[in-house]
C-alpha cells in the first residue's frame, strides 16, 4: 500500500484525479480497501459478508485501475459482483436491483483522457459523499488499512439486457415514432448502452463518435463545453433531424439539442420532464436545484405536484428524494433523478421520455421549449475567479438586502421578477452565478451585469 495517498483526490462527489501522477494502482487498490471497511461501518457487517458491485468505463487505464479496486475489496474479504465495461448508471442499478451493500465505478465521468477516478455508492445505490463517506475512506487509508484479512470472490455478471429491460418499462415503446435523431456518444459508454435501445424503437438513427474509445479522438466527453457540442448542434440542421442527444463519457448525462440546431438548457429540460412525469402520476414530488429556473417549480405546481428546490450534488439529490419520496428530480448540469431507477440519475431514460413526449405530443422539441423560452430568461451558469469569496457573499447579501435571501447551497436571492444563486466551487477559486429574469433578455442581462460587477470587483 502507498506510504501516502493524495488528500486532493477525495472530491465532493467522487474520488479523482490525474493517471500516474495521482492515482496508480496501489492507491487504487488502497481505496478499494478502505471503501470496503467504511462499507463494512455502514452496513453494521463484516467484510466477509459483503457483496460489492464493480463497474469501469472505456478509459484507457480502466482495466488496470478497476482490476487494482477489485483486489482491495477483495482484500478486505468481500464478495465483489463485477459488470465488466458499463455506464456508470448500469452500476448503480446493479447495486439496487441485487439489493448489493454498495458498489464502485471506475470511471472519470466527463473528465479529459488523463483522468481517472471511482464513483461510490452504499446500499440501494445512495452516493457517498465529501460530507458522508468519502472523506472517511481517506481516513481509513491515512489511519493505516492494517492486514488484509483475504478470502473475498469475484463474480462475474452480464447486466445489459436486464438494464435495457428496466430502461425500457419508463415509456410505452410503441407509442414512439420513427424519429429522425443525431446521437453523439463522444466516444463513451452511450452507444453500448443506450444503442441498442435506441434501434429497437425503430428510430432513424444518425450516429457519430459511438463506439467507446478512450483516446477520445474526436472531442472531450463533456456536452456542458459549448466545442464540444458544436458537432453535434451543426449535424442536427444538416441532417434535417427531429432532436439530437450527447452523452458525456460515463454516459450518465445526456443533453438535448432542439430540431433548430439550439441547446437546451437542463432548466427547461427538467420542466418538460416534471411535465410529461405528472401527466402519467399526478400529485407526485419533484426535485429542482437551487440554480434552476422558475420554469421548473411553476411546471410542477401547475401540474399539481409539489416542488422542491435542493442542494446541488448528486449525493443530496438521491438522498433527498427518499426523504420526500420524490418522483424525479433534475439539475441544470444534465442530471436527472428518478425514484423507480433507485434514485440514482441516468443518462438513459431522459433520452427515452423525451423522445415518447416528442411522438405523443406531435410536436417538434422547439415548439414545446416555446413558453419557456420567451418567458424565463436565463444566464447560465457563469464562473468568475474570486479570491474572498466570503466576503463577496457577504457584500451581495447587504446589497440586495430587501430580498428574499436564502442559504440552502451559496446564497440565493429572489424578487418577484427576478432571481439568482450565488455559489462557491468545491474544489477551485471559483463563484458561479446563475440569474434570471421573468422581464426580458434585455432585463436578464443588466442585472447579470450587475451582480457580476459586484462579484468581480476588485476591492
Amino acid at each position: 500500500m502507498p506510504a501516502t495517498i493524495p488528500a486532493e483526490i477525495f472530491k465532493a462527489y467522487d474520488v479523482r484525479g490525474l493517471y500516474g501522477d495521482q492515482i496508480d494502482g496501489d492507491v487504487a487498490e488502497a481505496v478499494g480497501r478502505g471503501f470496503a471497511q467504511v462499507l463494512s461501518e455502514l452496513s453494521g457487517k463484516p467484510t466477509s459478508e459483503l457483496r460489492i458491485g464493480l463497474g469501469r468505463d472505456m478509459r484507457l487505464t480502466a482495466p488496470e485501475l478497476a482490476g487494482r479496486y477489485r483486489d482491495g475489496m477483495v482484500a478486505e474479504g468481500a464478495t465483489v459482483v463485477d459488470a465488466g465495461m458499463v455506464g456508470s448508471e448500469m452500476l448503480y442499478w446493479l447495486v439496487g436491483a441485487r439489493e448489493l451493500d454498495g458498489g464502485l465505478m471506475c470511471t472519470a465521468s466527463h473528465n479529459p483522457k488523463a483522468y481517472t477516478g471511482a464513483k461510490l455508492v452504499k446500499e440501494g445505490a445512495i452516493a457517498l459523499s465529501g460530507d458522508a463517506g468519502i472523506q472517511d475512506v481517506r481516513r481509513k487509508i491515512e489511519a493505516g488499512l492494517g492486514d488484509a484479512p483475504g478470502g473475498g470472490s469475484v463474480e462475474e455478471v452480464e447486466i445489459y439486457d436486464d438494464f435495457r429491460a428496466a430502461a425500457l418499462r419508463f415509456i410505452d415503446p410503441d407509442r414512439v415514432k420513427p424519429l429522425r435523431v443525431v446521437v453523439d456518444g463522444g466516444n463513451g459508454m452511450a452507444g453500448p448502452m443506450v444503442g441498442p435501445l435506441l434501434e429497437r424503437l425503430g428510430l432513424d438513427l444518425v450516429t457519430a463518435y459511438w463506439v467507446p474509445d478512450g483516446e477520445f479522438p474526436d472531442h472531450e466527453p463533456n456536452p456542458l463545453l459549448p466545442e464540444n457540442r458544436e458537432f453535434i448542434m451543426r449535424k442536427v440542421v444538416e441532417e434535417g433531424a427531429d432532436l439530437g442527444i450527447a452523452w458525456d463519457g460515463d454516459a450518465d448525462r445526456c443533453f438535448f439539442i432542439d430540431d433548430t440546431g439550439a441547446f437546451v438548457d437542463g432548466d427547461f429540460l427538467t420542466a418538460l420532464l416534471a411535465d410529461s412525469l405528472l401527466r402519467k402520476s399526478p400529485g407526485e414530488a419533484i426535485l429542482y436545484d437551487v440554480r434552476a429556473s422558475r420554469a421548473v417549480a411553476d411546471t410542477v405546481r401547475r401540474e399539481g405536484g409539489t416542488a422542491h428546490p435542493n442542494r446541488v450534488g448528486h449525493a443530496f439529490f438521491k438522498t433527498r428524494m427518499r426523504d420526500e419520496g420524490a418522483m424525479f428530480g433534475g439539475e441544470v448540469s444534465g442530471h436527472y433523478y428518478f425514484r423507480d431507477f433507485y434514485c440514482a440519475d441516468s443518462g438513459t431514460i431522459p433520452a427515452l421520455l423525451i423522445l415518447e413526449l416528442l411522438s405523443v405530443e406531435d410536436a417538434k422539441l422547439s415548439e414545446l421549449l416555446e413558453d419557456y423560452r420567451s418567458t424565463y430568461f436565463i444566464s447560465g451558469e457563469i464562473n468568475s475567479e474570486v479570491e474572498d469569496a466570503e466576503g463577496r457573499l457577504a457584500t451581495i447579501e447587504e446589497r440586495y438586502g430587501d430580498a428574499k435571501i436564502g442559504h440552502l447551497d451559496g446564497v440565493s436571492v429572489d424578487y418577484e421578477d427576478w432571481h439568482f444563486n450565488v455559489r462557491t466551487s468545491n474544489t477551485e477559486p471559483l463563484m458561479r452565478l446563475c440569474l434570471e429574469s421573468l422581464v426580458s433578455m434585455r432585463d436578464m442581462e443588466r442585472r447579470r451585469d450587475e451582480v457580476l460587477a459586484i462579484i468581480r470587483s476588485p476591492t
